[in-house]
């Protein structure tokens, strides 16, 4: 069973995993190159459509025990029974502003990415997948890499604290909705 590094874009999981794959011994699986060299992609109006049935299927076949699987689509695209650990990296949506602007991300991805990560799209989607027991969310916000890794690798060693992730609570404390929300 593989190992999992998932969250939204920006969180970090490229930058970690490479670090993790290297302490590890295990190969690194990046869904997105994965769907771009082997699925026909359609773009539309600066977006990617990823049939995630056919990934499903091409991520099956190259999947090993010693892969370190990493991407967004990470909850869509594998089953349970491929999955030893999920984590999913998470960082303050107001961390995550800047790094889409420099990305030049357009107003409404840079909109779509920052409300997935106040609702905890992914953690949510990573959860009812795979289970609660298999999912670990660490805050990346603001943290060496060391520290990510380190508390990657304490899951192995049983010693892990879940990190509290409650974006939503924060937007709404600080009175931001509409800065990240439609209504």
């Amino acid at each position: 069973m593989s190992l999992v590094i998932t969250g939204n874009p920006g969180v970090g999981k490229h930058t970690v995993s490479k670090i993790l794959a290297k302490k590890l011994n295990y190969k690194i699986l990046d869904i997105n190159k994965i769907a771009l060299k082997s699925l026909n992609i359609k773009k539309r109006s600066g977006t990617v459509d990823i049939d995630t049935s056919k990934l499903k299927r091409v991520i099956k076949k190259i999947i090993t025990k010693k892969s370190l699987v990493v991407g967004h689509l990470a909850p869509y695209v594998l089953t349970k029974s491929q999955v030893k650990a999920v984590i999913v990296l998470r960082k303050t949506p107001y961390n995550l502003i800047s790094v889409y602007k420099k990305r030049k991300y357009t107003h409404q991805k840079m909109i779509e990415n920052l409300d997935s990560e106040i609702l905890g799209v992914i953690a949510y989607d990573s959860i009812k997948k795979f289970g609660k027991n298999k999912v670990y969310q660490i805050d990346a916000t603001k943290k060496p890499l060391a520290t990510i890794v380190k508390k990657i690798q304490s899951i192995f060693e049983n010693d892990f604290k879940q990190d509290k992730v409650d974006w939503l609570t924060l937007v709404v404390r600080k009175n931001d909705l509409k800065k990240f929300f439609s209504y």
